[in-house]
């Protein structure tokens, strides 16, 4: 295996983190005006990620970061052609964390229900901009001999990397749903539940189709594979085991569910970063795209030297705040 071939990896398990991470922080946006029918529920349900949302956003930034100093020319054509994408996606993750950090300055309800809209649009754009995006990876892009963009903002949303938006949007929120009925207690605890049960179908038939489509796409077939028919059967699970009590377990299920879903772009692009719709000549692959060996090891150094210890730091964050929210604890007092 080659440096590229391991930053590839790495990138790809960095998008993975990210979406497992920041995945059930987008849900829980989502569903919160939801599961919460007043407004101590809604603060119940946003109490829950208030420790974690910003932490798990991070795994965003390092991840460009890595592609930016592995694949200078991935990053250079990708960001450049989605350029706008990226900044409506940027203008949402920063409306979140305004939602996050205002809602609760003022007591008034017009004030709070501004807020709560803010946070529910930012939490349904923000994946499924990124989800068009890394579907346009694998779809293709116009793109000429020189990995310049030519084409114009249409070209950015085919039917597929639409879909692979919805079908991010829907993962997230079945996600957070599972996370909800982990992590809060009494009426938002039941509806979360009843969430995830109504959810999961509806998520099931999207992944399939989502895995089957990318499949065809990439021309390497029409079946799914063992793991990703694992996949679909984990998000009919999580509605069984939600509705079972087992929460952590749904949890668990939802997060293969993502994971798996993420993995499959970057699986069907292999060894290409970037497909051009121009000719496969004009493909972006880890080749020609990739750093200079001297910068991959230093990079990888630091890889192995520095992600343990973030591993390690997330992990004891979510154990510090592993107990379920309640009532009590989000009173205004």
């Amino acid at each position: 295996m080659s440096l590229a071939d391991l930053w590839f990896i790495a990138v790809a398990v960095l998008w993975t983190g990210f979406f497992i991470l920041e995945g059930f922080d987008f849900g829980v946006g989502m569903l919160h005006g939801v599961v919460g029918r007043d407004d101590a529920g809604r603060r119940m349900a946003v109490s829950s990620i208030g420790p974690l949302w910003d932490g798990n956003e991070v795994w965003l930034v390092v991840a460009g970061a890595a592609m930016f100093a592995a694949f200078p020319g991935w990053y250079a054509t990708m960001f450049s052609s989605l350029y706008l994408a990226l900044v409506l996606v940027l203008a949402a993750l920063i409306v979140r964390g305004m939602s996050f950090e205002y809602r609760d300055k003022d007591k008034h309800p017009r004030w709070r229900r501004t807020w709560s809209t803010l946070l529910t649009v930012g939490s349904v754009v923000a994946p499924f901009l990124l989800g068009v995006g890394l579907g346009d990876l694998l779809h293709g892009l116009p793109i000429g001999a020189d990995q310049e963009f030519a084409g114009t903002f249409a070209d950015l949303l085919p039917p597929y990397s639409l879909f692979v938006g919805l079908t991010f949007v829907l993962l997230c929120a079945l996600h957070g749903a599972t996370f909800l009925a982990l992590k809060t207690t009494a009426d938002v605890r039941e509806r979360a539940t009843r969430l995830t049960r109504r959810l999961a179908p509806v998520t099931a038939l999207a992944v399939l189709v989502y895995i089957t489509w990318s499949h065809v796409i990439s021309g390497k077939g029409f079946f799914p594979n063992v793991i990703e028919i694992a996949a679909v059967l984990a998000v009919l699970a999580a509605a069984w085991l939600a509705g079972d009590g087992k929460e952590g377990w749904a949890f668990t299920a939802t997060t293969f569910a993502m994971a798996t879903s993420v993995l499959v772009i970057f699986t069907n692009l292999y060894p290409r970063v970037m497909v051009s719709t121009m000719g496969a000549a004009n493909d972006l692959t880890l080749a020609n795209t990739a750093s200079g060996s001297y910068a991959l090891k230093v990079m990888t150094v630091v890889l192995v030297v520095m992600l343990p210890v973030v591993i390690l730091y997330q992990a004891w964050t979510y154990h510090v705040f592993r107990q379920r929210v309640t009532a009590a604890d989000v009173t205004d007092d």
